[in-house]
């Protein structure tokens, strides 16, 4: 056997005083809920306000006669087509093809918001550069990429990977319902549905997981820090 062992997480003494002090001063729970409510407020607004936006630019390109998809969609491996990068995931094909997407949007896009605003716009921009560059790069010669699924791949994968990489119980809940009621979608990251950029989905899809690993740095160096200093019996 090994040396004598350490205390147990739950024994941990910052995190029982930590306790204590919600428990004998109210206000500190009250502002963790405040804080609750705010985040909530927050993620909500965004996503409607980038859902509104997805609206009233399919909007204009509807009444310019599409002239918004040819100009800022995703066009493999052409000079002119690296602009889709920044602009082909609020364009849509067509008013089925957004509304098809926006219901995703707004649930997938709120969930991420919720592991934290300035995490959640993280992942976001991470997905939204991994799956344009992606697309550009192997998409089909000649076809031209554009909407929001590519975002809806990378938060769906983004959500469903994040609690395993940062072991949180709860997130690692979150994901298995979020997989299982959008994880079928999946299949969307293979080839073979004509009309459809598998590519974009495939790179958003492998955007979400990036996103998932870098933004759960923190919590995976405090396991190993946490792991370091507990002796083994």
């Amino acid at each position: 056997m090994g040396g004598s062992g350490g205390v147990g997480a739950s024994f941990d003494p910052d995190r029982i005083a930590r306790l204590r002090g919600q428990l004998t001063n109210p206000g500190v729970a009250e502002r963790g809920g405040n804080a609750l409510k705010l985040l909530w407020q927050r993620a909500i607004a965004i996503i409607l306000a980038f859902t509104a936006f997805l609206y009233g630019v399919e909007g204009v390109d509807s009444v310019t006669g599409h002239h918004l998809d040819a100009a800022g969609g995703v066009k493999p491996r052409q000079v002119d087509g690296l602009d889709g990068i920044l602009f082909a995931p609020v364009l849509h094909a067509n008013w089925p093809h957004l509304i098809g997407n926006t219901v995703p949007v707004l649930v997938l896009g709120l969930l991420t918001l919720l592991t934290g605003i300035g995490r959640g716009l993280a992942a976001t921009a991470i997905i939204w550069v991994i799956a344009g560059t992606g697309t550009w790069l192997i998409g089909q010669s000649h076809s031209v990429h554009v909407g929001a699924s590519v975002l809806v791949f990378g938060w769906l994968t983004y959500l469903i990977s994040r609690g395993v990489f940062a072991r949180n119980v709860v997130q690692i809940a979150i994901g298995l319902v979020v997989g299982l009621l959008y994880g079928s979608i999946l299949w969307g990251v293979l080839p073979g549905q004509p009309g459809i950029s598998w590519q974009g989905h495939l790179f958003g899809a492998v955007g979400g997981l990036v996103a998932g690993w870098v933004l759960s740095a923190d919590e995976r160096r405090h396991r190993r820090g946490a792991n370091a200093g507990r002796l083994v019996s």
